[in-house]
């Protein structure tokens, strides 16, 4: 139990300091900014604490806000994907949700990106629907949604694979 906190304390400080000093400033065309540190939402142990999960959701969001400035947006975001996280596991993992067995460096590959996808895309409509708050300007949120979820996405999967731990 110990090494788990452990390892999830590091996840947690690695992706902040990652996202705030390289990721942020990378603003490609006015629409690519990946958003990895949604990757501690995403691999936050199934069987913990709901309350737990969603506390440190926001304070992962709270904390990139504080160094964005951007007025809660990323912890609204965080908060909204981490709520609706069980909808997603069961769609994309099935019965293996229901038992409470994901384990994310045993599942296939296919079933990974669809979790990712559905999580990125998801988290990527509220930011950026928050951010602009304007119906009117929905195909630039379309658009900021689908490019930077598409590198988001190619991000995480490839972060996940390379440091996943190797199962036999």
């Amino acid at each position: 139990m110990n090494s788990i906190l452990s390892i999830h304390s590091i996840r947690f400080i690695v992706l902040i300091l990652l996202q705030v000093l390289i990721l942020n400033h990378i603003n490609f065309l006015g629409y690519i900014n990946p958003y990895i540190y949604i990757i501690f939402i995403a691999l936050f142990p199934v069987r913990n604490k709901r309350v737990l999960f969603i506390i440190l959701s926001f304070l992962i969001g709270l904390i990139i806000d504080l160094f964005l400035d951007t007025g809660g947006i990323h912890a609204g975001a965080s908060v909204c994907i981490a709520y609706v996280r069980p909808v997603v596991l069961k769609s994309s993992f099935g019965t293996i949700y229901d038992h409470q067995t994901v384990r994310f460096n045993s599942v296939d590959f296919g079933a990974k990106l669809t979790y990712f996808t559905l999580l990125t895309v998801l988290h990527h409509i509220i930011l950026f629907s928050f951010e602009i708050f304007s119906i009117s300007k929905i195909i630039l949120i379309l658009q900021k949604t689908l490019f930077s979820s598409i590198f988001t996405i190619l991000l995480s999967i490839t972060l996940t694979i390379i440091f996943s731990r190797k199962t036999k």
